[in-house]
């Protein structure tokens, strides 16, 4: 229970007892609710309950009314609102509280409630934003790691063409090797042709164009390996170039999806107003739906008390003729017999329409299969005792079989009389099983007319959800900018409760002033009163001590 009323119960007048019902007020966390008015509740109560109400945290209305509060318990609530930030009400009309702790309280409880509503916006903004994140995290991690198996597959690219070209580059590097090998040769050759110039100069001139042959073909040589290594410069250039082009052409693509993701933001807002619409509309068809299932449930259920009356108005008459004709003879033991075989047949047949009225809610609603279940089986049970009763009564019946034989010729005027009601009994019974139809035949069509309805609204539902799902993928992209509305709203919030932080702090100073004001004019009150009692007996002094005064007095 979150509400409490204890007017009119006199708790100021027991102290003990209601420092006892404050102590339990101060642990309580559940109650949100209090009404002590009339309690004749005085400051020392006041004071009690503005102790209790520091460290209680649920309390969210108190009606303090009619009491006996006065200054000091106005002033002992008011201090203990400045620890209290849960209670939003507070009644203290009729308790001779002055009009500027009153402003003074409804100030603080304003406060409160401003506090409490930004309070709950910013944390269901908060807990909204924070689902937005987690899912715009997810999805930015699976950006991220889209992006990093795009750079590794570069990296290996990269790093393929730098395996191709530390290959060819081996290859030129083995070249020059042979080309170095083949000139430590020719250096050989030249010093053996060098020992031999002294033999033959001619050899000499010979060996000279030889060795100018030679190095024209080395140049040759280092003339192509430079131009190669050149080419494979300008292709690194140039693949570099396609990178940096590539860089450019997607943040291009980037600029561009910025652009989309502004007017998918427009085209959110404008399918936020829709589901709003269409939520509204299914909350409405919802509320139809279960108001249609409620009728028909309601008119089940009187259907099934009008059957059961009527049963029981059968049972009724049924015990009667039984008791009737306890003393018939055999005659009327048959002619009973064959009225109960009726009876149950009827039953039989009723008991059949009811179970294909069972099936036929079955497919709507479990419970009223329940309920049916439970009703079929009390009724078993119950058929089941009147029939171990019959049995008795006509085991009865045959004992006293022998001595109706006297009484035979009364008795067949009772039996024709018995017969005629059986035919009333059967004309009555054709009745119920016509109304039994008609309710088949009205619960068929208002089960057709149930499945249309709903098949028209899972169709509806269907189309809702594609577009649906369509504004979801476009909101998708609306999630970096709730990131940065996070932020700023948190930077907000700080903002915010920093400044609350300072507003409580300038009320305390004020409140601090507004009792040192008050203390100072209980003061002047004192010293004026006590100023107005010296000039008044000064006055009366020098009235009886003036010759006026004493004339009046010989007079």
């Amino acid at each position: 229970f979150h509400s409490l009323t204890l007017e009119w119960n006199s708790l100021g007048m027991w102290e003990e007892g209601f420092s006892s019902f404050c102590q339990g007020l101060r642990a309580n966390s559940f109650l949100q609710r209090l009404d002590l008015r009339n309690n004749q509740i005085n400051h020392q109560g006041a004071e009690e309950l503005a102790m209790a109400l520091t460290q209680n945290t649920s309390l969210q209305e108190l009606d303090l009314r009619w009491n006996n509060i006065g200054l000091l318990g106005g002033r002992a609530l008011l201090n203990c609102l400045h620890s209290n930030k849960t209670l939003k009400r507070l009644e203290l009309a009729g308790n001779n509280v002055p009009g500027d702790i009153l402003k003074a309280v409804e100030q603080a409880l304003d406060h409160n409630q401003d506090r409490e509503a930004i309070l709950s916006e910013a944390q269901n903004q908060v807990n909204i934003l924070s689902k937005e994140v987690l899912s715009l995290k997810d999805e930015k991690n699976k950006q991220f790691m889209d992006f990093v198996d795009t750079v590794d597959k570069q990296k290996e690219e990269r790093a393929r063409s730098e395996k191709m070209s530390a290959a060819r580059v081996s290859q030129l590097q083995e070249a020059l090797d042979e080309q170095y090998s083949i000139m430590n040769s020719l250096k050989t050759k030249l010093q053996m042709t060098e020992a031999a110039l002294a033999l033959s100069e001619q050899k000499v001139h010979n060996l000279g164009e030889l060795l100018n042959a030679m190095k024209q073909e080395q140049n040759s040589v280092a003339e192509c390996h430079f131009r190669e290594l050149q080419q494979q410069k300008q292709e690194g250039a140039d693949r570099e170039g396609r990178l940096l082009q590539d860089l450019s052409a997607a943040s291009e693509k980037i600029l561009l999806l910025r652009n989309q993701v502004d007017e998918l933001e427009r085209k959110c807002k404008v399918q936020q107003d829709q589901l709003l619409q269409v939520k509204q509309d299914l909350t409405s068809t919802t509320a139809e739906l279960k108001l249609r299932a409620v009728e028909a449930e309601e008119r089940l259920e009187m259907e099934k008390r009008k059957f059961k009356q009527s049963l029981e108005d059968m049972e009724s008459l049924r015990v009667k003729e039984v008791d009737r004709l306890t003393q018939l003879m055999e005659a009327s033991e048959c002619s009973m017999h064959s009225r109960i075989q009726r009876l149950e047949n009827i039953r039989i047949s009723l008991e059949e329409e009811l179970s294909r009225v069972k099936a036929a809610a079955l497919a709507e609603r479990g419970q009223a299969e329940e309920e049916l279940i439970k009703v079929r089986s009390q009724a078993r049970l119950e058929e089941q005792q009147r029939q171990e009763h019959l049995e008795e009564k006509l085991r009865l019946m045959t004992e006293s079989r022998d001595e109706a034989q006297s009484c035979c010729l009364k008795q067949k005027e009772m039996v024709a009389e018995a017969q005629a009601k059986a035919k009333q009994l059967s004309l009555y019974a054709d009745g119920l099983k016509r109304r039994l139809d008609e309710l088949q035949q009205d619960l068929d069509s208002k089960e057709e007319e149930k499945v249309t309805e709903l098949n028209k609204v899972k169709v509806e539902l269907q189309e809702q959800i594609g577009h649906l799902e369509a504004e979801r993928t476009a909101q998708d992209g609306l999630r970096e900018k709730i990131a940065a509305l996070e932020r700023q709203l948190k930077a907000l919030s700080s903002n915010h409760r920093e400044a609350l932080l300072d507003k409580e702090g300038e009320i305390s100073l004020l409140l601090e002033k507004l009792r040192m004001k008050e203390a100072e004019l209980s003061r002047v009150r004192e010293e004026e009163a006590q100023r107005a009692s010296f000039l008044q007996n000064a006055i009366m002094a020098y009235v009886q001590g003036s010759p006026l005064g004493a004339h009046g007095s010989r007079k």
